[in-house]
């Protein structure tokens, strides 16, 4: 079922250009001057309940404006959106009980209170049941392992700790929809796994519907099933995490270990770099170099003790999409 429908969403920014000192601030309070920024433009994408999804983009590509667009924060200049049968920017009181936030550079935990009494709080805002909110809170605690530190004060928390605590406060309403903005940022490799974990299961028993946008892209890889990527306000993927390789994924790599050192003969549109006195790395297009082929050619001339054929990195493909190398 289709949660999240987004049709030709648009939003665009009013910027003053006021000149430096007093002179442009009196000028300015007069004749203000302004500027218009295409932040996010005619749009649309569609999400099925329980889907995970990589929203994701370069710095300046209309993510957050999406996002708060999504979560009901701004409302677009044009175009409409729904989640959950809601529009998020008409319906907000009603919408944001069926919303939870996670932004990794921002808490909205209580600095010096322990972390239960920000619970607490929250469970008081947010009116929750008493039920619910005891079921929720002893699942989560067991699961992210918190309950060595729910009555310490945040401030004293370290990163990790500090996340899975976020994370719960945002889960304890049982929201349908979770944003996760940078989840694991600044954590170290164990706490990011354990936080992985946890969203992974949470979305199989609860079929809770989750967007992230991040740039770690083992979160994406690890987590999402699908990514969006959004570059100057457009849309310009959209689709399983593994057809970005079957779409920008051109370039394949050959590692070749010879039985004993060895010059190779140039070939026409392979690259040819030496890795060391037996080893060498072929660089070539899959369109202009069968590697078939090519491996037929080396192994009939050469003797050859191992071949590695390499799939181009999602993170380095995601790299040269935003650098507008591929297309």
């Amino acid at each position: 079922m289709t949660f999240i429908e987004v049709n030709n969403a648009s939003k665009k920014f009013r910027i003053n250009q006021r000149a430096s000192g007093i002179p442009g601030m009196i000028a300015n309070l007069f004749a203000p001057k302004y500027e218009y920024r295409q932040a996010v433009k005619d749009i649309s994408f569609s999400i099925e309940e329980g889907e995970m999804t990589g929203f994701i983009g370069p710095n300046g590509a209309g993510k957050s404006t999406t996002i708060k667009m999504l979560s009901g924060i701004l409302c677009p200049d044009s175009g409409e959106i729904k989640v959950g049968g809601f529009s998020p920017y008409k319906d907000r009181k009603k919408y944001v009980g069926n919303i939870g936030v996670v932004f990794g550079q921002k808490s909205q935990l209580q600095w010096d209170l322990p972390v239960l009494d920000s619970f607490e709080l929250l469970k008081a805002i947010y009116r929750i049941p008493e039920k619910m909110y005891r079921d929720n809170l002893e699942r989560f605690t067991e699961m992210l392992d918190m309950s060595g530190f729910l009555q310490q004060p945040v401030r004293q928390l370290s990163l990790g700790q500090r996340m899975r605590a976020d994370i719960v406060a945002a889960l304890l309403h049982s929201p349908k929809i979770v944003f996760f903005d940078e989840p694991t940022i600044g954590v170290d490799v164990a706490g990011k796994e354990t936080i992985r974990q946890f969203i992974r299961e949470l979305n199989e028993k609860d079929n809770i519907t989750m967007i992230f946008t991040t740039h770690d892209m083992q979160d994406i890889e690890k987590v999402c099933d699908r990514l969006i990527i959004i570059d100057e306000g457009t849309k310009v993927y959209d689709g399983e995490l593994m057809g970005i390789r079957e779409r920008f994924g051109t370039t394949r790599q050959l590692d070749v270990e010879f039985v004993q050192e060895c010059s190779v003969e140039p070939i026409e549109k392979v690259e040819i770099l030496e890795l060391d006195q037996r080893k060498k790395r072929f660089i070539f297009e899959n369109r202009d170099v069968k590697i078939d082929e090519l491996m037929n050619e080396l192994l009939a001339k050469y003797s050859i003790r191992d071949i590695n054929i390499s799939e181009p990195e999602i993170e380095r493909l995601i790299r040269r999409i935003y650098q507008g190398e591929v297309s």
